[in-house]
């Protein structure tokens, strides 16, 4: 089970990933395992050497009572002091952002793969769309001729 960012690869060129655990309570690890996340539009920052994602949609979970979440919280990133001071080089000298890519689950525990990225222009995004509309019609003239 994993959660993508289609939208992230459409808007920006991804220079660096790098995996982050999340500090989450129980309700919103057990909503994430039956899909219940969304992480679109949301963004992470760094704020007193910690990283926090801002704008991550988790549901409420139907059986939690009243130790349910807050849908919107920001939640913390779990990163080594040398990841931080790489990506902090990377956004405030370049002129980067940092965004999630792909939330899922690894050995048990909730990951998150947050991308290093620059936006892309206009006619970027048409180029790619272009290589896209290419790639599906070879994969479909090779699927016919076979």
């Amino acid at each position: 089970m994993e959660i993508n960012n289609k939208k992230a690869y459409h808007d920006y060129f991804i220079l660096e990933t790098y995996e982050a655990g999340i500090v989450l309570q129980g309700t919103e690890v057990k909503s994430i395992r039956i899909n219940g996340a969304n992480i679109k539009d949301s963004y992470a920052t760094i704020k007193n050497s910690e990283v926090f994602i801002l704008g991550m949609h988790i549901s409420h979970y139907e059986q939690g009572n009243i130790f349910n979440h807050d849908e919107t919280r920001t939640r913390k990133l779990l990163l080594n002091k040398k990841e931080i001071s790489k990506i902090k080089d990377k956004i405030e000298i370049e002129g980067n952002t940092l965004i999630p890519l792909k939330l899922y689950f690894k050995n048990g525990r909730v990951k998150i793969l947050l991308g290093i990225a620059k936006g892309k222009k206009i006619f970027d995004k048409r180029e790619t769309i272009k290589e896209r509309d290419i790639k599906r019609e070879i994969a479909k003239e090779f699927k016919n001729k076979y």
